[in-house]
């Protein structure tokens, strides 16, 4: 039965991630005026199909991704008019096509619909976390509530009512941040930015203590910091703040396996994230939507790498064409995301193949 939930949820989780994210892209394609062919929830077989004002509305048997379809996308137009945008669509549907093809309209207008899906899903993780702060915990402040006597932290000078700027240069929005980065510091000893008073004051080699529990080895930073009051200002700011955080999180967790702070079988694919969801949903509604909320923030960033297939590779394009104003050959920009799709399908096979050996 749990496996089942799991299964429910994920597909959902999945489902609605995607589904903002393709939306971001319809809406603003529309709105442009370019022809939108097809809007497809999920991959594989169509489970559902339905022609509405000359675009086909799909729901596919796999939920692992979906899509928006635009006339002259990743093909070369070899005519100036949207005459067989429809070719594949009903019969019995005689609507001809109701918008230009994507080539056809502004540089700024199609960088809008194609950062849109990435937009979409930050206000997303924006508006989950921001129901999670008015309705649960606010959580914590960055401002020191209380300092251990005799502790290293007290005695690199740290002080009740100092607010913690950032940790080793790395600005910090959330106390979450600071755990982050305290974590990652080698040696257990820190620069601290803190703010004293109205003046930026800097402490540093400020020390922290590895304390050995059975197996395992926590770090006592010392100090504890005041919870939040809930209010208005507090919660949206919060919200806004844990939005950046969970962003730049995944750039410095790339930059880890680049650099090889992060083993590469660290990956996770879909199997690896659905078991985390699980894991999420036997501890309750508020750990579900903090993982939706990481999910989405997640997609959002990882859409606007300049990489090709994803939307940032596409952007970087657009930019190109913009700038020398004349679009980048047509075959040589299909050449170079196809071998961009193959990248990331080796990888996505990669980070599954890790999800099934953690299984057993």
């Amino acid at each position: 039965m749990a496996t089942i939930l799991t299964l429910i949820i994920s597909v959902l989780i999945f489902g609605l991630v995607v589904m903002i994210h393709e939306l971001g892209h319809f809406v603003c394609a529309k709105k442009a005026g370019i022809q939108v062919n097809e809007f497809s929830i999920g991959m594989g077989p169509a489970l559902f199909t339905t022609v509405r004002g000359g675009t086909r509305y799909s729901v596919r048997a796999l939920p692992i991704g979906g899509y928006v379809s635009m006339e002259g996308e990743d093909e070369e137009l070899e005519e100036p008019e949207a005459g067989d945008a429809l070719q594949e669509l009903d019969a019995a549907q005689e609507e001809q096509p109701k918008g230009l093809p994507f080539p056809q309209v502004k540089v700024w207008k199609r960088i809008i619909v194609v950062a849109a899906g990435a937009v979409m899903n930050l206000i997303l993780g924006f508006l989950v976390l921001l129901l999670m702060l008015a309705f649960g915990d606010p959580g914590a402040s960055k401002t020191v509530g209380f300092v251990e006597e005799g502790s290293p932290v007290q005695a690199a000078g740290l002080q009740v009512g100092d607010e913690i700027l950032a940790v080793n240069g790395h600005h910090c929005f959330v106390m979450n941040d600071v755990l982050y980065e305290l974590q990652r510091t080698p040696d257990q000893s820190a620069g601290l930015t803190v703010k004293r008073n109205g003046e930026i004051v800097q402490l540093d080699n400020v020390g922290f203590e590895l304390v050995e529990n059975g197996d395992s080895v926590t770090m006592n930073i010392g100090f504890k910091v005041y919870a939040l009051e809930k209010n208005v200002k507090t919660v949206v700011s919060q919200a806004f703040n844990y939005t950046l955080f969970y962003a730049r999180l995944v750039f410095r967790s790339l930059i880890d396996l680049v650099v090889g702070r992060v083993s590469v079988n660290e990956l996770s694919g879909p199997v690896g994230i659905a078991s985390a969801i699980g894991q999420a949903a036997s501890m309750g509604v508020a750990e579900v939507l903090s993982m939706l909320a990481l999910l989405t923030v997640n997609l959002g960033v990882f859409n606007l790498l300049p990489v090709p297939a994803l939307d940032g590779g596409k952007l970087v394009f657009l930019a190109l064409e913009g700038i020398f104003r004349r679009p980048v050959p047509k075959k040589f920009e299909i050449l170079v995301n196809a071998a961009g799709m193959c990248f990331l399908f080796g990888i996505m096979i990669f980070a599954t193949f890790n999800d099934i050996v953690r299984l057993f």
